[in-house]
């Protein structure tokens, strides 16, 4: 397996995309990476999405979009993991181009949500839990992640308060992200004062849906274009949990989280977690922003929160994360999120991240996670 890198990037402004049809969205993201890879072709096109076929009725994405794109003839095909479909999307045009069969991998996560009902849309999203023993019985992934957040509190002793400057870092590096849903600073007060969705959370506890793409163009790292700055993939691991959260060992433990980390850790060279410079976590929920530091190994079990009332995650903390807003003020377009955070952290590894650049940074790491811990893949990058 050779060597490979991420060449160019693009994305969309995440928000309510009425003048923009699907393909468009993932048109716009993928002719921004070319462009920005100063190529005009490519042999291949994955793409992470997680609900065309019941939001958009739409399926036969790859050859969909690849036609749009100008690409025919190309390999294209859609890559499905729930949550977790842009970085799966992703590892799966890693692998093309890492085992010799193409050169030029496109990888492009898209999703637009918007234009369904909102109850439809929380229908789909259910299809990523286990039908037969949570969704049927009318549980929803805020359902299980406030259940996951009742334990946590109950068992390390925290209180909700506790937990609010994982969404007041996540809202002040919005502010600096065009691309981002939110642009407004919040405050322990209004995080406090939020209104409950399902108890212990909190409207802004929670990530917002949206509609987005966001792409990149992978290449073998020793690709000569215009002498461009290749972002090395220093490693790609995924792993898998139950699906359900009743169903696991521990359910305060993102087990896949750790696998896949500790798999990603020993392929980028037997790196650290004290390595890493910064961390694209999947904050869809608060309570999966602490889980995450803990199973990666940023810090103790039960200690997540005291990361987060110190101040150790921001831009100049010990392990920034979220550094263009992340899940809860970027914006969570679902199947495109992966790429979100792949495309970011190609940012931060350029030196391009502007008001929001984390200081001498070498390896950055994005996590994406599928369902309520059932699918997690994490993908590692460096400056090269």
């Amino acid at each position: 397996m050779r060597k490979v890198g991420v060449i160019g990037i693009g994305q969309t402004v995440i928000s309510e995309h009425w003048d923009k049809s699907f393909k468009e969205l993932a048109g716009d993201a993928i002719l921004d990476a070319m462009l920005d890879a100063k190529i005009s072709a490519c042999e291949g096109i994955f793409v992470g999405n997680m609900m065309s076929a019941s939001a958009n009725q739409q399926q036969n994405i790859g050859a969909y979009i690849a036609d749009w794109v100008g690409a025919r003839g190309a390999e294209a095909f859609r890559v499905e993991s729930a949550c977790s479909s842009g970085s799966a999307g992703f590892r799966s045009a890693v692998f093309a181009v890492a085992s010799e069969e193409i050169d030029i991998a496109v990888a492009v996560g898209v999703e637009k949500m918007t234009d369904s009902p909102m109850a439809e849309i929380t229908a789909s999203l259910a299809t990523a839990a286990d039908n037969d023993w949570e969704a049927s019985h009318g549980v929803s992934f805020i359902a299980l992640n406030a259940l996951i957040m009742q334990r946590y509190l109950h068992e390390y002793q925290w209180s909700h308060s506790d937990f609010a400057n994982f969404s007041i870092n996540a809202h002040k590096n919005a502010i600096n992200n065009p691309n981002a849903r939110f642009h407004m600073r919040i405050t322990p007060e209004q995080f406090i004062k939020s209104p409950v969705i399902c108890d212990p959370i909190t409207l802004l506890d929670a990530s917002s849906i949206g509609d987005g793409a966001a792409a990149a163009i992978i290449v073998p790292i020793d690709f000569d274009q215009h002498q461009l700055q290749i972002v090395e993939v220093a490693a790609s691991a995924a792993a898998t949990d139950t699906i359900t959260v009743h169903g696991r060992k521990d359910p305060l433990w993102l087990a896949a989280a750790e696998k896949s980390a500790k798999s990603a850790y020993a392929q980028a060279g037997g790196i650290t977690p004290q390595d890493i410079d910064l961390f694209e976590y999947h904050d869809a929920f608060s309570i999966m922003a602490a889980l995450s530091l803990e199973a990666n190994g940023f810090c103790d079990r039960g200690q997540a929160p005291k990361l987060a009332l110190e101040d150790d995650i921001s831009l100049s903390g010990k392990i920034p994360v979220a550094s263009f807003g992340g899940l809860k003020a970027r914006g969570h377009p679902v199947g495109a999120t992966g790429m979100y955070q792949i495309v970011e952290c190609v940012q931060q590894l350029r030196g391009q991240a502007g008001e929001n650049q984390v200081s001498d940074i070498h390896y950055a790491m994005a996590q994406n996670i599928g369902g309520s811990g059932s699918n997690i893949i994490t993908h590692i990058f460096n400056n090269n």
